[in-house]
């Protein structure tokens, strides 16, 4: 069969990932001609991928979403061109392929006498979700994936479905006037369509979301993109379990670091975290693996409390590789110190460097005194550690969090090696660290703090584009961390000076630059493609999940059922006033007829009780 493929992109930045053109590979043998579509300016490299693997790139203005790209695309092309061709396939970026090859899929529709075709296709929703529509939403093929054969693109059906279509304004708009129309507008006019993988086979209205594990034991050659960026609470409330998704795809033989090189541009940090379950739970058992050739590895350890030294070398000679021991300190006094008590530990390399001042303690002697060794593409991978004592806080508190932080990067030396095989394994792995200590502190929904306006400010600086997490920022707390030193050069080639950083006791207060450079390493590695993990050891998982598990429910207890109905809560709470809502709930309890009676009203007090707050 003859196939001409239109192929819609976009990328705000212009970017073409790896898994786009791998896609478009696949693609080849089963396409005469290859057209993409962009919606979005392309970079010099982004133009030359795609040109490498298609026959035509256009680029267009950002204008009438996807319905208009591949309308006026087609126009581009030319509809005595298209006659030429058994099938044009209309298809976009927002998915990764072929899990399974794509021959497959196309042997198993090619055997079909029909006019038109989708790979996934959703469900009839009875009462219609769009706001002010009414009636049923219809089973449609999705957009993502629709063949169309000859006998309907040469049709004047299909000439006319293209001419009237008005120029789209929005994604619902895109969904309604062509995503949810085009089956049933094709259907009613006597034209023949299937699904690769019908809807009708899954427990769920969208199964390409909800049942993508079904789909990949069906060998469905896609995964959609959503997956990776979805609000977390709606697949807490579906049970949809991201990690089973991807362990699926990595049994499939197909390439995940095209996956995390991808979607750590396009997701915000803590919501990929959670939707993927990137949190790494490992043991200490010992099983003897050791990677072969073993990393160039470094430590940087700040040691500004000289007497930590052997209670740090006890967790940092569980590393069971070579590596070179980088201290600095921050007076000369403090390294005889340090150099004397390091004597008596087997190190090949160990370097002790005086900092030329402390502002900025850790964080400064780590990018300003050691920016020469960060930069140097001379190790592989390195391990970041200080003297942390948080003299500032409670005793039990700060202990815990000092215990927190070396427990979870050097628990043992078989816990260490399995570290070294994640990074081994994870080629786009960047970053590794324990997660957000909760005990003791009150980080959970809170840490930006007073960093965020700084830490924007400092992003657009370097040049990071990563999303900005809402609330909580996917950071290493604490300052420990695995990382490979290419992960972060957009963080360590910049030229930080030791003035850049208040004095001594501004330190403390949040703010300071030193706090939102440690929120900014994670970014900073997704940034550069690489994605991040957390880390944490068997002991430490079930102290902390135990306290999670109290403070969720002894939340929960006090509002409605699930997580999103929980937060849409909240915040009508925020934004109507408690007062005005109880009123409202309680006469609907108790008086439901005159409750309807009094929604114009109530409206009414809502929309003034929102411009109050916006004044």
């Amino acid at each position: 069969m003859k196939r001409v493929v239109f192929y819609l992109f976009y990328d705000p930045q212009g970017i073409v990932d790896d898994y786009v053109t791998y896609k478009l590979t696949a693609l080849r043998p089963f396409a005469e001609h290859i057209f993409v579509v962009s919606n979005s300016a392309l970079t010099s490299e982004g133009r030359e991928k795609l040109e490498s693997v298609a026959d035509t790139v256009w680029v267009r203005e950002n204008r009438g979403f996807d319905v208009w790209a591949y309308k006026e695309a087609m126009a581009e092309f030319g509809s005595e061109r298209l006659s030429e061709y058994d099938e044009l396939i209309l298809m976009n970026y927002t998915f990764f392929a072929p899990i399974f090859p794509f021959s497959e899929t196309f042997e198993k529709m090619d055997s079909l006498s029909i006019d038109f075709w989708g790979m996934t296709a959703h469900k009839a929703v009875a009462e219609h979700p769009f706001a002010g529509m009414q009636g049923e939403l219809p089973l449609h093929i999705q957009s993502h994936w629709i063949a169309v054969r000859k006998t309907l693109f040469t049709s004047i059906e299909f000439q006319a479905y293209w001419r009237d279509m008005p120029m789209i304004t929005s994604y619902d708009q895109s969904v309604l006037e062509h995503e949810a129309k085009f089956t049933s507008h094709f259907a009613r006019a006597g034209f023949q369509f299937a699904v690769a993988f019908p809807a009708e086979d899954y427990p769920s209205q969208h199964p390409i979301f909800d049942n993508a594990v079904l789909m990949l034991d069906d060998r469905c050659p896609l995964v959609k993109r959503r997956l990776f960026f979805h609000e977390p609470s709606y697949l807490d409330r579906h049970a949809i379990l991201g990690k089973r998704v991807m362990a699926k795809v990595a049994a499939a033989g197909y390439p995940t670091d095209l996956i995390w090189s991808n979607v750590v541009r396009s997701s915000e940090p803590r919501t990929l975290y959670t939707n993927f379950s990137m949190l790494e739970v490992l043991p200490d058992e010992d099983t003897g693996w050791r990677p072969e050739p073993a990393p160039k590895l470094a430590v940087f350890a700040h040691i500004y409390y000289d007497d930590m030294v052997d209670e740090m070398m006890s967790y940092i000679t569980r590393i069971p590789v070579p590596f070179d021991l980088i201290v600095t300190t921050s007076s000369e006094a403090k390294r005889e110190v340090i150099t004397k008590r390091l004597e008596s530990y087997d190190i090949e390399r160990v370097e002790v460097r005086v900092v030329a001042a402390n502002r900025g303690r850790d964080m400064s002697a780590l990018l300003v005194g050691c920016r020469d060794l960060l930069v140097s593409d001379q190790y592989d991978l390195a391990l970041r550690v200080h003297s942390k004592k948080s003299v500032q806080d409670d005793y039990n508190a700060a202990a815990l969090f000092k215990a927190h932080m070396f427990d979870n990067v050097l628990s043992s030396t078989g816990y260490v090696a399995r570290i070294l095989k994640l990074f081994s394994d994870e080629p786009t792995l960047g970053m590794a660290f324990p997660p957000v200590v909760n005990i003791g502190y009150p980080t959970l929904g809170h840490s930006w703090f007073t960093n965020r306006p700084l830490a924007e400010e400092l992003a657009a600086q370097l040049g990071v584009n990563t999303v900005f997490d809402r609330s909580t920022p996917l950071a290493p707390y604490g300052s420990m961390f695995w990382f490979r030193p290419k992960a972060l050069l957009k963080l360590t080639e910049w030229p930080w000076q030791w003035t850049d950083y208040p004095e001594e006791a501004a330190e403390y207060g949040d703010g300071s630059i030193t706090h939102v450079q440690e929120r900014l390493l994670a970014y900073v590695s997704l940034d550069a493609g690489y994605h991040v993990r957390g880390l944490i050891n068997t002991d430490w998982a079930a102290i902390n999940y135990a306290f999670l598990e109290y403070k969720l429910q002894r939340i929960s207890s006090l509002l409605p059922h699930h997580t999103q109905d929980q937060v849409n809560y909240l915040t009508r709470v925020q934004s109507e006033g408690p007062p005005l809502l109880y009123l409202k709930q309680a006469v609907d309890r108790q008086f439901p007829t005159m409750g309807r009676l009094l929604r114009p009203v109530y409206r009414a007090l809502r929309s003034g009780a929102g411009r109050a707050q916006q004044s």
